[in-house]
């Protein structure tokens, strides 16, 4: 779990540093060259603006329209990582017999855990890095994104909600509702209680809450609105907590043991 959650940092990191490493002062038009520009920026630039024109020149209803168009366009991938962490949940039982086997934290022991963790994943067809492609993919779409926004000339100032799209939130009440969705989004997926996982659950909120303070608030609406459409998907697909059954069956682990303490004290 400190692995994904090195991944992680490690993919917000490279975002925010490519976010200098590219010109942003350049305007993003049909004749822009470059893989990046012409196949990625353009086109986001493009839609963003084509459907700001059917919206009655609203900017920010655009981003809300183009965000769930890129949300269902990656959703065979979402459904896989949300599947994923229901077949994860399924086998924890398993996982934890395999845990407490081999509790012993020297060097051998612990690649014996590994190899036989691995079996059991093939096993079960499960693929435990499964949950890191979605965001291996949207980092790209989130900096295409970043580059659509700051690069087109349209937007920068136009005005939707309380806030103007090129600049960060005035209120930071967007930033707010940001962390607030990522730690809904991350709370329903969570399959196991452990410290790595809690660390996780509040240390990706507190990061993306601090990010979306510097960043435009389109991009930051870009994100509210992709971490809603991801707990919307994931409520219907397994429901409002893919752990809880995980959770259940810890509490009924516990309870014959508390009833077991309560009869010898008769």
């Amino acid at each position: 779990m400190l692995k994904k959650f090195g991944f992680v940092a490690m993919m917000v990191g490279l975002l925010v540093l490519m976010t200098g490493c590219f010109n942003i002062e350049e305007p993003i038009t049909k004749d822009s060259t470059g893989f990046w520009d012409s196949y990625l920026v353009y086109p986001l630039s493009w839609l963003i603006i084509y459907f700001a024109d059917i919206l009655n020149d609203s900017y920010g209803l655009s981003i809300i329209v183009v965000t769930i168009l890129l949300r269902i366009l990656i959703l065979p991938l979402m459904i896989k990582q949300t599947k994923s962490a229901k077949a994860m949940q399924a086998i924890q039982p398993e996982m934890q017999k395999l845990r407490e086997k081999y509790s012993a934290k020297d060097q051998k022991t612990q690649q014996k855990l590994q190899q036989e963790m691995m079996a059991m994943f093939q096993e079960h067809g499960v693929n435990p890095l499964a949950g890191c492609l979605p965001l291996f993919i949207q980092m790209p779409i989130l900096l295409a994104f970043y580059h659509a926004i700051m690069r087109t000339g349209e937007i920068g100032n136009q005005p939707f909600l309380w806030f103007e799209l090129g600049t960060p939130d005035p209120f930071f009440i967007l930033p707010i509702v940001a962390g607030i969705t990522t730690f809904i989004q991350q709370k329903m997926m969570m399959v196991q209680d452990n410290p790595q996982m809690r660390i996780l659950l509040y240390v990706m909120p507190i990061m993306i809450f601090v990010f979306a303070i510097f960043f435009p608030t389109a991009l930051t609406l870009y994100w509210v609105v992709g971490n809603i459409f991801m707990i919307a998907q994931t409520y219907f697909i397994t429901g409002p907590n893919v752990g809880k059954a995980a959770d259940g069956k810890s509490e009924e682990k516990k309870q014959p043991t508390k009833a077991k303490k309560g009869g010898k004290k008769k």
